[in-house]
């Protein structure tokens, strides 16, 4: 089963996902042999819905979030786009495309042109595509953008270069720049990864406040389990691990009952400040600390170098399949599987 969610009947006008990413797989040719980054993947996201794709460095989220912005070629399977394949539309049918689904970068030092101003920052993209009349337009627009992202006034933001903000300023200006195309769906990859904690819940919540305001998607990319836990309580989430989806489902049902021994590993790295609460968390050791490498990936589940629950014999066969475990939640291991996992409602 993949983890492409079947969702109940829609209107026609709603009735293919917003981005469909089928089978796709990433295959880069290196000296040290093909290196698989992407390996068969399933995931569609709804317009209006939230997917967060969460694992360590190195599981291949910023690689599946590339292929799912047209950013780059998936080696195979397809990438559809409202029901069509991006990469068989036409010219004009692209760049439609290209301009519904926007990126939020990681880093907000590099992401900005340190030689324009805030405002040729964000007019930019509007002249270019006759979103807007003419200059004047374009900067009353900027300055609407600015208010939306809580940068205010906006007249004291327009005319700074990206130097003069503080990380967390240059991150909003990211995301208003990505607004000034009205996407469909933003895909923000670890977009609050370098900010300063405080900062990082204030940037979060703008995030969630235009993602219910302006019912845009959102392609979430992070390594915390607890961010994905704050931003897409609401949606879903896909857990990764070298280039393969482990586990799937509604993002309470993976953060209160997780399935796969690798999500419980990453619910059991998060920081607990109650050493109470720590103790009562039921930590699992894992058998290495060590990520194998993707140019010499393990045979079977690549997980069972480090799983808890690894048996020889069955987890070091075969790669296993992700198959539906509860009702809306697939994991792929062979003794969950088998054995399955005690009933443990997600708090709603």
């Amino acid at each position: 089963m993949s983890a492409v969610e079947k969702s109940p009947e829609k209107s026609p006008r709603a009735a293919a996902p917003l981005i469909t990413l089928g089978g796709v797989s990433q295959v880069f040719d290196t000296k040290a042999g093909p290196i698989r980054a992407v390996d068969d993947i399933d995931l569609s996201i709804n317009p209006g819905e939230v997917l967060c794709l969460v694992g360590e460095s190195g599981s291949g989220k910023t690689t599946a979030a590339r292929m799912a912005a047209g950013l780059a070629r998936p080696s195979s399977g397809q990438v559809a786009f409202e029901g069509s394949d991006i990469w068989s539309l036409k010219r004009g049918d692209f760049t439609k495309f290209r301009r519904s689904v926007q990126y939020v970068h990681q880093d907000p030092y590099a992401s900005l042109n340190p030689t324009r101003t805030i405002q040729q920052t964000l007019t930019a993209p509007l002249l270019k595509h006759g979103l807007v009349k003419g200059k004047k337009d374009a900067a009353d627009r900027a300055a609407e953008l600015l208010t939306q992202v809580d940068l205010t006034p906006p007249e004291n933001y327009l005319p700074k270069f990206p130097h003069q903000l503080s990380g967390g300023q240059r991150q909003r200006v990211a995301v208003a720049r990505a607004l000034t195309l009205d996407p469909k769906l933003i895909i923000a990859d670890e977009s609050t990864s370098m900010l300063d904690v405080s900062i990082r819940i204030s940037v979060l919540a703008m995030l969630g406040r235009l993602r219910d305001d302006l019912g845009v998607g959102f392609l979430f990319i992070t390594h915390d389990l607890a961010i994905a836990k704050y931003f897409g309580w609401r949606g879903k989430t896909a857990v990764m691990y070298l280039g393969r989806i482990v586990e799937f489902g509604p993002t309470p049902k993976i953060i209160n009952a997780p399935t796969h021994p690798y999500t419980r590993a990453l619910i059991d790295a998060i920081p607990e400040p109650d050493p109470d609460l720590t103790k009562t968390k039921g930590r699992e050791s894992l058998r290495s600390l060590e990520i194998p490498s993707l140019a010499n990936l393990p045979s079977g589940c690549s997980f069972h170098p480090r799983c808890p629950q690894f048996e020889d014999g069955l987890c070091d066969g075969k790669v296993p399949e992700l198959i539906e475990i509860r009702s809306g939640q697939s994991a792929a291991c062979h003794v969950v599987a088998r054995d399955g996992v005690p009933e443990k409602p997600a708090v709603e």
